[in-house]
């Protein structure tokens, strides 16, 4: 596993837990190459972290400025991106930790089950990172672009096959 592109840990130890987050500009640089953006101008996130069961919560309202690339016309444009997550986390040895039955009936509408962490640490940072890049439009589109399909080639008219095939009469000056 990589080092993540922006990292800020926190431990059960340090339950509950306010957080102010704001990627600098080398870090905003790394996660706009990483994401392939044109560029992050602003990605910050106000979060809290707080015990739940045998692991903790973390919720957080996040805000990034991105320079997005159009799929259409390739040209740049600034996109406001936000969001609010929830997440929650166990350790490995949390009865909430066993992986579900195999015949599973999924409901779009229940929460997520909880995300298993390998010790005590909760990397709230990378956590942003993630839904940053799930918040990322997978075509991005510049306001008012229109795709405009290029208009249907006409069959050439029979006639004008004809004429191609009539021999030019020689021009004055040729050939004498």
């Amino acid at each position: 596993m990589s080092a993540p592109l922006w990292s800020k840990i926190v431990t059960f130890g340090e339950l509950p837990a306010s957080l102010s987050l704001e990627a600098d500009e080398a870090t905003r640089k790394e996660i706009a190459k990483d994401l392939d953006l044109e560029a992050l101008s602003l990605f910050t996130a106000k979060a809290t972290v707080m015990p739940w069961m045998d692991g903790a919560e973390l919720t957080a309202d996040w805000r990034a400025e991105a320079t997005l690339i159009c799929g259409l016309t390739v040209e740049p444009f600034e996109e406001v991106l936000s969001g609010r997550m929830v997440i929650r986390c166990v350790p490995q040895t949390s009865p909430l930790a066993e992986p579900p039955a195999p015949e599973v009936e999924l409901d779009p509408e229940a929460d997520d089950p909880p995300d298993v962490i390998e010790d005590d640490r909760i990397d709230v940072a990378a956590y942003l990172v993630e839904h940053l890049a799930l918040a990322l439009p997978a075509f991005p589109r510049k306001p008012g672009a229109v795709f405009e399909p290029p208009p249907p080639e006409e069959p050439p008219s029979p006639f004008a096959v004809l004429l191609q095939l009539k021999p030019k009469p020689p021009q004055a000056g040729e050939g004498s």
